[in-house]
């Protein structure tokens, strides 16, 4: 008994050890980030150092309030969530009508939507473009460097995945609670908002955090369908790499920036990230 106790001890203290080198791994380069953005171009080739007492302010100010930068994130914020607000309805509610419908094709058309996510973007890039630069622009109104052209072009590639992840939550909610509000005089409409909703709120909050978390970070599109006005703070990151050199310390600084607001998201629905990541996991 001793010499079982004392080898689980072991095993976890070694598992401990493991889980904090990982985490020490996966860390450092955001550390490392924050080195690079907290000193000025003197401290930066002079000093290297991994310890840092001062915050060289000018490498987050700059960029941020007195260049464009602060429009950037501005714009990753309203795509971002645009995104994810458009993508939660739709797939809410195309999850539940393949979820409970029994349509003739049903499998087909829900395997279809998922064979558009694992299609390559690069694929869509020239015809997306020519579309949006040509075939849709009629007088003012285009799509072209603008947010809600972002927002429907990241629908491509988030909504199948949602639909995909939902359908299976919505799978494990019984539909006797259906039937039940039904004969109660609910519609369709009242059953999604009164039962699937609530019941469903784990995955939809992991669904949302996901579609966020692709949406912000997202840089092929974003860099060949907009321009000026909807340009989004990944792809403006390129534009501190010039021909004459790379200012690291002003990157680096919008880096991190451009990390807070995804961690934010993270921290308001981390609560949900376990229950929805295994709801309907397990049926009875």
């Amino acid at each position: 008994m001793k010499q079982s106790a004392r080898r689980k001890g072991l095993k976890q203290v070694f598992l401990y050890i493991v889980w904090i080198a990982l985490t020490l791994i996966t860390l450092f380069p955001i550390y490392w980030m924050f080195l690079i953005s907290a000193r000025s171009r003197v401290e930066l080739f002079s000093n290297r150092n991994l310890y840092q007492t001062t915050i060289f302010w000018e490498n987050f100010v700059r960029p941020l309030f007195q260049g464009v930068y602060g429009q950037y994130v501005v714009n990753s914020l309203i795509v971002a969530t645009g995104n994810t607000l458009l993508v939660v309805v739709l797939a809410v509610l195309a999850a539940y009508a393949l979820s409970r419908y029994r349509v003739k094709g049903g499998q087909n058309i829900f395997f279809w939507t998922i064979t558009n996510r694992m299609a390559p973007p690069a694929a869509f890039m020239l015809p997306l473009f020519l579309l949006y630069s040509r075939v849709l622009r009629i007088g003012d109104l285009q799509l072209y460097d603008t947010h809600i052209g972002l927002i429907l072009v990241y629908c491509v590639f988030n909504l199948p995945f949602a639909i995909w992840l939902l359908k299976g939550i919505i799978d494990g909610i019984p539909t006797s609670l259906d039937d039940a509000a039904r004969v109660d005089g609910a519609s369709t409409v009242g059953i999604i908002r009164r039962i699937i909703v609530p019941l469903a709120a784990p995955g939809i909050a992991i669904t949302a955090l996901l579609a966020w978390i692709f949406a912000w970070n997202e840089f092929l599109f974003a860099t060949t369908l907009t321009s000026v006005k909807a340009r989004t703070i990944t792809t403006g990151l390129v534009e501190f790499v010039t021909v004459v050199g790379t200012n690291w310390g002003e990157m680096a600084a919008m880096a991190i920036i451009s990390l807070l607001p995804a961690l934010l998201f993270l921290v308001l629905v981390q609560r949900y990230i376990i229950a929805g990541l295994t709801f309907g996991a397990v049926r009875e």
